[in-house]
């Protein structure tokens, strides 16, 4: 039986529904014996269940024991708590008869803000006492079983008194057999919907005004018999009101015949305001204070028809408090809302969305001192609300006010979501006089007081996190990593306003099986193959040191866009580099030459950072190689086009020597002299030794065997020590200032509310080319060639290509589907931004197709390096036989993965530049990259 206990016998049917909220706490009652277990397995998941006799073994090895009942409710209790606050459905599988068991379980529910639901199997005793003879761990007289009963019968009726919001009471065997558990989401859950959709902040009674905010927005305006607006529709979008629709303007009735009509016929949603919950009050007749422009509200209402005064009755009581939609990715709540509250259903949960969070004090016109909630907001949701009016819309950690005071002769606002642009309508004249001025002529000025944008906390990065991305889902970061990039970005990291995005580290092929070779195009090929990439580019590999370059069209720029110093003042800073030069060939090094006196902060018009985001040099020189590319830029007619005021570009900088001249001395330069010193003469040693054994000068033969094999693994070596100084040789030469330097860039990264990650690299290419073309003596040009791995001639050429390139003296080349993002799961679009107007260069990638057994995100680039560059990353010696055959055993699947994960981070940071989302929420990524370079993984990769 279902419903409350009063209800009985209903009709007999095939299955009986019980309705139990996707998200609640379910407690089973019923006494020993009435199959409160065998429910719960049948209809919940094992995980789902927390059973009493379970956790009575877990803390005494004995779920009959009696004595451990405190300790095994006290870890029940715990383990409840846990999974209510991670938002899961809960079942407690206990007998719950008595009062007071029943009441912590509640208090449990409402303090995770979950709805409770009781779920009552009150079985005929004499039935529970059989089940229970039957089992030899049953052994309690029946005086037990009589006083649970008892407990149970008083206990009923009170059982919604008691706060559980739904009560199912089964009371036979068919109706136990019959129950079915519907699961319900809450009012609040719309995350099936997507939008896209326009949030409209508090219209309180301006219905000109949103009339001509829909009609703006493209919202066609229906009207009724009367000529009144009764509807609007748009063909693809959706409206959703923060609520506050009513009182203090002048036409009240108005905005609700319209907003009604919308939400009846399904093109827009309504949260509830502060104003509607005292509307509603009053339209109940409850007693309630005329103020605050209820009273004009009840005298406009009072004129309408009485069918019309009922329907608002009815649409008003019927608001709930907040929307979770878009996979929760958006909230709508009138006064927002805090990242435990989303999609949580209870009265304080409510109070927080009508009224917002206060200090308990009144301000000098005696409102409600707001506590600022979006200061502290660090959710994954974007919230919207209303509420508190503001001059101005300000986001605020991915939370925005759009109460822009229309009915105080300000604005009234709409966000287009998911592209977060803003539409606004002026307010025809001033309506209400608020007990507080509000600055309807500032609305230029600052919204209120808000996080410092120059100011990271270190709760913000640091400890174990896990940050979510739109190419991949959850990307985790160790504690101890963590903290190692701390060290790094406090002491040696670039002002952390410039740092909008780090490099990804790039993974090589597979190991090539092909004699003398340990990488090989062919792999490459095969891999984007094996991924579906039809389409791909290679790009010349330039040796060098990676470099990010964030350039602005002019010094203003800074302190209107990234809040730093204007250039006055900025003054150049002194001091030796902050970069060190850890060991191993792969590390980074502290800057040579120009770069020595590197500054922790950039100039005004841009800045230069490493892969691990460290200034390349001194303010003054990156101020003079920033204004030369700024220069370029200009004269190619980039910032033009992509209408911006600064662009963000992925680069190498050449040459290698520029940034890595200690590195070069120290570690390669060394090397290559002591081998040049001494192999040729131990050499010519052995050559003299091997011509006394061939004229037979008392030499055993067994000894002349041995030299002769002594002196062709030393003539190896040498040659293979001379290799190695060749090699990096051809990546240094001398540099003066900016005499000699070269910037080679390969990708657009951003621009002002842009991202170009969904651009083919052809177009990117063709941009550095137009910057060649403005600066050839500064920009290098990136060579490529575009490949159908399926084409056996096109594979072919490209490996010629790549042959001739590695045996002039390149680097190597680094392969990339043609498409730039891609996955072989769905297609991924980057998340909404302003769309620059730059058409992309014609190119035709291939179609992505799954591979076979595959999904997800596509590797960005795989690096196919040259056989003379490699003895730079592997030693001189790596090319003999017995070396190659121990190399051929590295494994890649660790960078791999770690390549992945920094690309989606970087992707999102960059995301989040272009959406205008705080620094902070841009520093998650960045950070993220940063500490996963800590990983423990071959740096030689």
């Amino acid at each position: 039986m279902t419903g409350d206990p009063a209800t009985r016998d209903p009709a007999p049917t095939d299955t009986t529904p019980l309705t139990v909220p996707e998200l609640s706490l379910v407690v089973l009652v019923g006494v020993t014996g009435s199959g409160k277990s065998t429910f719960a397995r049948t209809h919940f998941k094992p995980t789902e269940v927390i059973s009493s006799d379970f956790c009575r073994g877990l803390v005494a090895d004995d779920e009959n024991d009696q004595s451990a009942t405190p300790a095994a409710f006290e870890l029940l209790h715990y383990i409840v708590g846990k999974r209510l606050a991670r938002g899961r459905l809960t079942v407690v599988d206990a007998t719950n008869v008595q009062p007071e068991a029943r009441r912590e379980l509640v208090a449990l529910a409402r303090e995770h803000d979950v709805l409770p639901v009781a779920i009552v199997l009150d079985l005929p005793e004499k039935l529970c006492a059989e089940r229970n003879a039957g089992r030899k761990d049953r052994d309690f007289g029946p005086h037990v079983l009589r006083r649970q009963r008892d407990q149970l019968r008083r206990g009923l009726a009170g059982l919604r008194r008691q706060g559980f919001r739904t009560v199912h009471v089964l009371r036979s065997p068919d109706e136990v057999a019959a129950a079915v558990i519907t699961r319900t989401p809450l009012f609040n859950d719309l995350r099936h919907e997507t939008g896209p959709f326009d949030v409209i902040g508090d219209v309180h009674g301006c219905r000109a005004e949103l009339e001509q905010l829909l009609t703006t927005m493209g919202y066609e305006i229906e009207r009724d018999g009367a000529g009144r607006p009764a509807g609007a529709r748009h063909p693809d979008r959706r409206a959703i009101f923060v609520g506050d629709l009513v009182d203090r303007g002048p036409d009240t009735p108005g905005v609700l015949r319209l907003v009604m009509g919308m939400v009846k016929a399904g093109t827009a949603w309504c949260v509830s305001g502060n104003h509607e919950a005292k509307l509603n009050k009053a339209l109940q007749g409850r007693n309630v204070r005329l103020n605050h422009g209820l009273p004009e509200t009840m005298e406009q209402l009072a004129g309408e028809p009485e069918a019309f005064r009922a329907e608002v009755a009815r649409f008003i009581d019927g608001l709930i408090s907040h929307y979770v939609l878009d996979g929760g990715r958006l909230v709508v709540a009138h006064a927002g809302l805090i990242e435990r509250y989303q999609g949580r259903a209870s009265g304080r949960v409510r109070e927080f969305c009508l009224y917002g969070q206060t200090t308990g004090e009144t301000d000098e016109y005696g409102l409600p001192v707001r506590y600022p909630w979006a200061e502290e907001y660090r959710g994954r949701a974007m919230v919207v609300y209303g509420h508190t009016p503001v001059p101005r819309t300000e986001w605020l950690n991915n939370t925005l006010c759009l109460d822009t005071g229309c009915v105080f002769g300000g604005r009234l606002t709409a966000l287009n979501y998911p592209e977060r642009t803003l539409v606004h309508v002026s307010a025809a004249r001033i309506y209400y006089t608020p007990a507080k001025p509000f600055p309807a002529a500032a609305v230029s000025g600052l919204a209120g007081p808000g996080r410092n944008p120059g100011v990271l906390d270190i709760g913000d990065v640091s400890g174990s996190r896990v940050i979510e991305t739109r190419y991949l889902p959850r990307v985790g970061v160790r504690e101890a990593h963590a903290a190692a990039a701390l060290e790094v970005m406090s002491r040696f990291a670039i002002d952390p306003r410039w740092l909008l995005y780090l490099p990804p580290t790039m993974s090589p092929v597979t190991t090539s099986q092909r004699p003398g070779t340990l990488e090989h195009p062919e792999q490459a090929f095969a891999a984007y193959r094996a991924d579906g990439v039809s389409s791909v580019l290679c790009e010349e590999k330039h040796m060098g040191s990676r470099a990010v370059l964030l350039v602005c069209r002019s010094p203003d720029v800074a302190p209107a866009r990234f809040g730093l110093p204007a250039p006055a003042a900025e003054a150049a800073p002194a001091g030796p580099a902050a970069e060190a030069a850890p060991a191993g060939p792969a590390a980074e090094a502290a800057p040579a030459g120009p770069a020595a006196e590197a500054a922790p902060a950039g100039p005004a018009c841009g800045a230069i950072w490493t892969r691990t985001g460290r200034p390349f040099f001194s303010s003054a020189l990156t101020a003079s190689l920033i204004d030369r590319v700024r220069a370029a830029a200009e004269k190619a007619g980039l910032f033009a086009e992509l209408g911006t005021s600064w662009l963000l570009f992925d680069a190498e900088l050449l040459p290698w020597n520029l940034k890595a001249g200690p590195l070069v001395r120290a570690q390669y330069a060394t090397v290559g002299a002591a081998a040049a010193a001494s192999l040729p003469a131990a050499a010519a040693v052995l050559e003299q030794a091997s011509a006394r054994a061939l004229r037979g000068l008392g030499v055993r033969p067994d000894d002349a065997a041995a030299v002769a094999a002594l002196l062709g693994r030393t003539q190896a070596r040498s040659a293979n020590a001379a290799a190695f100084t060749a090699a990096y040789l051809r990546y240094c030469w001398p540099t003066d200032e900016l005499a000699g330097m070269r910037v080679a860039p390969f990708q657009l990264l951003a621009s002002e509310g842009a991202v170009y990650h969904d651009r083919p690299h052809l177009w990117h290419l063709d941009v550095a080319d137009r910057l060649v073309a403005a600066a050839p003596d500064l920009i290098a040009t990136t060579r490529r060639i575009a490949v159908d791995v399926a084409d056996p001639a096109s594979v072919a050429a490209a490996t010629q290509w790549w042959q001739e390139l590695t045996d002039s003296g390149g680097e190597g080349m680094v392969v990339k589907p043609a498409a730039n993002l891609t996955r072989n799961d769905a297609p991924v679009q980057p998340a909404p931004v302003q769309p620059a107007p730059v058409q992309p260069a014609p190119v035709q990638p291939g179609p992505v197709q799954p591979g076979p057994g595959r999904s997800g995100l596509v590797q960005p680039g795989l690096k196919v390096r040259g056989r003379e560059y490699l003895r730079i990353i592997y030693g001189p010696d790596y090319t003999e036989p017995a070396n190659l055959a121990r190399l051929r055993q590295r494994a890649v699947g660790h960078k791999r993965s770690l390549a992945l994960r920094e690309y989606a981070l970087g992707l999102e940071a960059l995301d989040r530049v272009a959406r205008g989302e705080p620094i902070w929420r841009v520093h998650e990524c960045v950070f993220a990259v940063l500490a996963l370079e800590s990983e423990p993984v071959d740096p030689r990769l």
